[in-house]
């Protein structure tokens, strides 16, 4: 299979979508570097006309590990999202064998997305969007599925300088701070880094933040602070910004001219046909993987119910998987969905995310999934007269999401660390096994590093610790 790496432009039809247009305006608009769709779908160029998830037989989802006993795999990775994914891929260019397990009755993890019997396009695990600075992994994604360029922008309620709410960009910028605080008069950057310049408070240690609220203090000063990270930060982790490590809030984008894009990487798009099928590409066509859903690895241990393999890959929860220490602390979602048949102008909300900082709202932000362009064709045509929205709410209990990143939970988690280092044949990769936040391209990028390391020691490890990737995005 060639790689596609030459984008062919298209009619920006998209736009017409919804009320918010899924890219930005000039200049920023063409920092991105996709131009156009781009990529490769196999699925799609053999014929599967589907827009949705393929329906997977009961020889997949029965969770039945019987018909394995007598076979020996090479890898045993546990875990269908992008980590085990993508290892399962290049080892099998390797012609390495691996069996992929998962609890989840889908591929994806938390990717993982589907259609509605709206005919609607829906993350079941939240919002994701697809952004990287690495060209590595940009090439690579693009083997999986075709994507089509998105600058993602967010809006949030904010109260202004009399309390009255306002829908504004998030991250600030120079409309930001005119609309909320009118007597700024920000007319250029010159004025934009002048008004931050008379709101930044310097910490007291040195000029080093010690916690997230003096990093966010001397970012953006305590108006916006206030208004728009204060609250925000106590709803996603229950924990004010002053009891959370400075990197959290160190990572703040101060922004001093008009981008409202969310991210700056020079590549952001979204998989033409959602999530759920650049997984199916990677997982379900390749006759060297084995894939079972609906499989509990521990219960399967437990039971005896494992085939023989070579290594184990592990992407869940590190404290899962040793036992007699602590549970380190992570952060959950929940999400309240709400389907609205007849929405004023086909919408509820003009962005595709809206964010509630302030707290008399309980909730962190509303999705409406019908303004993203890679919607299925019915949606696109406005043959879908409904939308479905979903409030996210933070919650210390569920799925983990999302490690508590403080020096109780460093201090842990290098205990955890030190014991990983001691299986000689398991490889602990991923966001919940490092416990580190991994946007998406990271994780990828990290995946690759491990095959990397794997053609040139015959050892599945990573090359790097996982904070030497920087900050994730964490909770938005």
């Amino acid at each position: 299979m060639n790689l596609v790496t030459q984008c062919f432009a298209k009619p920006q039809v998209a736009d017409e979508t919804g009320p918010f247009p899924h890219r930005a305006e000039e200049p920023w608009r063409s920092l991105n570097r996709v131009e156009g769709v781009c990529g490769y779908d196999a699925l799609f160029a053999s014929g599967e006309t589907s827009e949705a998830p393929l329906e997977l037989d009961a020889e997949v989802t029965s969770g039945d590990l019987g018909p394995l006993k007598r076979k020996r795999f090479d890898l045993l990775i546990v875990g269908a999202g992008l980590s085990g994914a993508v290892i399962a891929e290049r080892c099998s260019s390797l012609g390495l064998t691996s069996l992929v397990i998962d609890s989840r009755p889908h591929v994806g993890g938390n990717c993982y997305d589907y259609v509605d019997e709206a005919g609607i396009r829906c993350s079941k695990y939240g919002a994701h969007l697809f952004h990287t600075k690495y060209e590595r992994v940009w090439r690579y994604v693009q083997q999986f599925s075709e994507w089509l360029p998105n600058d993602h922008r967010v809006r949030g309620i904010v109260e202004d300088v009399e309390g009255e709410k306002k829908l504004v960009p998030i991250p600030p910028t120079q409309d930001t701070v005119n609309t909320l605080f009118p007597d700024a008069n920000i007319k250029n950057e010159e004025d934009m880094e002048a008004w931050y310049a008379s709101q930044r408070i310097a910490p007291p240690n040195n000029g080093v933040p010690a916690n997230g609220e003096e990093a966010a203090l001397s970012r953006v000063g305590p108006l916006l602070y206030e208004r728009i990270f204060k609250h925000y930060t106590k709803k996603q982790w229950d924990k004010y910004p002053a009891e959370l490590d400075a990197s959290v809030l160190l990572r703040l984008p101060c922004r001093t001219t008009t981008d409202d894009r969310y991210f700056g990487d020079p590549w952001q798009a979204l998989p033409l046909r959602g999530y759920t099928r650049v997984f199916e590409n990677m997982l379900l066509q390749d006759p060297r993987i084995t894939v079972k859903l609906n499989v509990d690895f521990f219960q399967a241990k437990k039971l005896g119910q494992l085939p023989k393999f070579g290594k184990l890959v592990f992407t869940g929860p590190i404290d899962a998987y040793f036992q007699g220490l602590p549970k380190l602390e992570y952060r959950s979602l929940r999400f309240e969905e709400e389907f609205i048949p007849e929405p004023t102008g086909g919408f509820y909300q003009p962005a595709f995310v809206v964010n509630y900082p302030s707290s008399d709202v309980d909730f962190t932000r509303i999705v409406e999934y019908k303004h993203v362009p890679n919607q299925p064709t019915p949606v696109k045509q406005g043959m879908v007269k409904g939308t479905r929205i979903a409030r996210e709410y933070s919650s210390a209990t569920g799925p983990p999401y999302y490690p508590v990143p403080n020096p109780e939970n460093r201090a842990l988690y290098e205990r955890y660390r030190l014991l990983a280092e001691q299986e000689a044949d398991v490889c602990f990769v991923g966001r919940l096994a490092s416990y580190k936040y991994f946007n998406m391209d990271q994780a990828i990028l990290n995946a690759l590093e491990i095959f990397d390391t794997l053609k040139e020691t015959g050892n599945l490890q990573p090359k790097r610790r996982p904070q030497d990737f920087g900050p994730g995005d964490g909770p938005k």
